[in-house]
């Protein structure tokens, strides 16, 4: 896939005049947005995503059509796994509901950059060492794992990282508008809005480590990895309002993905082991007999597993509630508060 330094100075501009335009248009302004305003910027962005891939695949092919849109499916599923970790830090900081849209869309941003610096990063060690993409499928075979078991329960606002800010920091316990520092009595303190990004940022660090090297099992084109990443960050401050507390019921969510990070780790093992240099490998020589898996079948598995874990997950806190409801009309029969 060609694309020139001009191609990516225009996308690069285009992505940082949307974020742009949303800081200034919607962020600036402290306000919690309505059920319809994030819906109709959430269908724009998701349909400016699906229209731009379209558009990939008729001019470049569908070969890449096929690796951007599994690309965006995979980013898009880890950036809601990422609002949850968001809805968890926002709700550990106590962050006041008409500021959350700056949190998010500071959080937001500080991904993209560091998405950015990791693909570059990516896009330089994959062209330079094809055993690279051992390491990558190791790690995500771990990442799957550890998102499997991983049980959320983390206290986010109070875990070794942020008590080591805490100490070195003056922190001033109340928010101050949605200011990030605050002067009492002639000493500058931070605000717990500025501890906030910080945890957001740092989020975003764990999630880039995860995010790329899934998406370069997918394709090995640095645009097509930038471009799936900057419309799945698009339109995630909107999703977050959008779908509020049905985060809190994609319980299946985290196990979903891990299904996709691993069978995107086996990928990437199968197709170092077919471009293998490394000598103490079948001698430095590639082997061409292992399988290697199409686009075409990571884009149905990936959407498939997607929508499963969805479905299985509305399912199961549906039926949960079913239940739930018997047993609280029996207490309040009997007397018992059911709180």
């Amino acid at each position: 896939m060609n694309v020139t330094p001009t191609v990516w100075l225009i996308t690069i501009a285009i992505t940082i005049a949307f974020f742009v335009y949303e800081f200034f248009a919607h962020v600036r302004k402290p306000h919690e947005p309505s059920i319809g305003e994030s819906a109709r910027w959430s269908a724009f962005y998701i349909g400016l995503a699906l229209l731009f891939g379209v558009g990939l695949g008729m001019v470049s092919g569908w070969t890449f059509g096929g690796e951007y849109f599994a690309g965006y499916l995979t980013e898009k599923a880890l950036s809601v796994d990422n609002l949850f970790v968001f809805l968890l830090v926002m709700t550990a900081f106590a962050v006041p509901k008409i500021y959350q849209q700056k949190v998010l869309m500071i959080g937001i941003v500080i991904a993209l950059i560091m998405r950015g610096a990791f693909i570059a990063v990516g896009a330089a060690l994959i062209s330079n060492f094809s055993w690279v993409f051992y390491i990558f499928g190791a790690l995500l075979l771990v990442l799957a794992y550890r998102q499997a078991f991983s049980h959320g329960d983390s206290d986010v606002a109070n875990g070794r990282f942020m008590k080591l800010v805490r100490r070195v920091l003056p922190v001033h316990n109340e928010y101050v508008g949605d200011k990030l520092t605050t002067r009492i009595d002639g000493r500058r303190y931070v605000t717990p809005m500025l501890l906030v990004i910080v945890a957001i940022g740092f989020v975003d660090l764990i999630f880039a480590v995860d995010s790329i090297p899934a998406i370069y099992g997918l394709t090995e084109e640095a645009y097509i990895v930038f471009v799936a990443n900057a419309f799945a960050l698009m339109g995630l401050r909107q999703l977050y309002f959008l779908i509020g507390g049905l985060l809190e019921r994609l319980v299946y969510l985290a196990q979903g993905l891990a299904v996709i990070l691993a069978f995107i780790g086996v990928k990437l093992v199968l197709h170092a082991l077919h471009v293998n240099e490394l000598p103490f490998i079948n001698g430095g020589e590639p082997l061409l007999w292992v399988p290697e898996i199409p686009t075409s079948l990571s884009l149905v598995f990936i959407a498939a597993t997607i929508t499963v874990a969805t479905i299985a997950s509305l399912l199961k806190t549906r039926g949960d509630r079913v239940r739930e409801t018997p047993e609280v009309k029996e207490e309040v029969s009997e007397g018992v508060d059911p709180r």
